[in-house]
C-alpha cells in the first residue's frame, strides 16, 4: 500500500497514475498484478464476484507493494460504505453519484458523528487495528479518498455540484455506462460522449478536482490522457488473462516460423 493517501498523490504526482480493474474476485490474481508496478489497482464489488472476506483478502494479498488499493462498493448504501471501512479500505470509487446531495449522502457515511452518520465499530475494525489505533476514530477522515463516479448525462449536467461538494476527492468518468445512458451504447468515443466527457474536464479543473477513467482501449486511454485525466485504468485482470491465454494459444498453433521472438512462459 502506498505511504500517502491517494488524495493527496493525485494532486502531487505529475505524471499519471495508471491503474489495472481487477474484477475475478481472487487474492493471488491480485497479489500477481499489483506486483506488476501499477500506481493503484480497482477491486470492483459492482460488477465483480467479491464480497467482504475477498475484498478484505485482496487488500492483505496487495499491502506488500506500493501500490494504492481503491475499492468500488456495490452501492453507495450506508451500510456497503461502513462495512469496507472498517476492514480497512482508505479509497473508494462511489458508483452511480447523480447529484450534488447523493455526493453530500456518500460523505457522510464516511465521517463519524457530529460530522457524519458512520457507525462507530472501532473494537471490531481492521482499519483502526482493533482499536490499537487509538487515534483512528478521530483521524480517520484524513486518510480517506472518496472518488464520485459520473455515469449520465444527468450526473455530468451536476459535475459543477458534485464536484464542488467537500469530501469528494476526484471524479470518475464511467464511460461504458456513460455512453449507454446517452443512447450510444458500446461506443465511448462517440462525439456525443466525448463532449460530455470533455465537459466534465473542464469543470473539475476549474474546481481543482482530478479526473479519472477506465479505458478499454489505446484510443480512450491516449483521449482520457490528452484530456487531462490524472488517473487512468489502462486495462482489467480479466482482459489481460483472456488476451494473454489466446495469444499464447495462437502463437504455438501457428507454423513455428511465423512465431517470432521466443518468449519462455517460465
Amino acid at each position: 500500500m502506498t505511504t500517502k493517501p491517494f488524495k493527496v498523490a493525485l494532486r502531487s504526482d505529475t505524471a499519471p497514475a495508471l491503474g489495472l480493474w481487477l474484477g475475478l474476485g481472487e487474492a493471488v490474481t491480485a497479489e500477481i498484478c499489483a506486483g506488476a508496478g501499477f500506481d493503484w489497482v480497482l477491486i470492483d464489488s459492482e460488477h465483480g464476484p467479491n464480497d467482504l472476506r475477498s475484498v478484505a483478502d485482496q487488500l492483505r494479498a496487495v499491502a506488500a507493494d506500493a501500490v494504492e488499493p481503491i475499492v468500488r462498493p456495490p452501492s453507495t448504501d450506508a451500510v456497503d460504505i461502513k462495512r469496507l471501512l472498517d476492514i480497512g479500505v482508505r479509497t473508494l470509487l462511489l458508483p452511480m453519484v447523480e447529484s450534488g446531495s447523493a455526493a453530500r449522502d456518500a460523505v457522510a457515511a464516511t465521517r463519524y458523528p457530529p460530522f457524519g452518520n458512520r457507525g462507530v465499530g472501532s473494537a471490531l475494525a481492521r482499519a483502526s487495528r482493533w482499536n490499537r489505533d487509538v487515534d483512528y476514530l478521530e483521524n480517520s477522515a484524513d486518510g480517506i479518498t472518496l472518488i464520485a463516479q459520473i455515469e449520465t448525462p444527468g450526473a455530468v449536467a451536476n459535475i459543477g455540484d458534485i464536484a464542488g461538494t467537500a469530501g469528494i476527492d476526484a471524479v470518475f468518468v464511467g464511460l461504458s455506462d456513460l455512453a449507454a445512458t446517452s443512447g450510444h451504447l458500446g461506443q465511448p468515443l462517440h462525439p456525443q460522449v466525448q463532449e460530455a466527457f470533455r465537459f466534465v474536464v473542464d469543470e473539475c479543473t476549474r474546481i481543482g478536482v482530478p479526473v479519472g477513467t477506465l479505458a478499454g482501449s489505446d484510443a480512450v486511454a491516449d483521449f482520457a490522457i490528452g484530456l487531462g485525466c490524472r488517473f487512468v485504468a489502462i486495462g482489467t485482470d480479466v482482459a489481460v488473462l483472456v488476451r494473454g491465454c489466446e495469444t499464447l494459444l495462437e502463437r504455438y498453433r501457428a507454423p513455428k516460423a511465423t512465431r517470432g521472438v521466443e518468449v519462455s512462459v517460465y
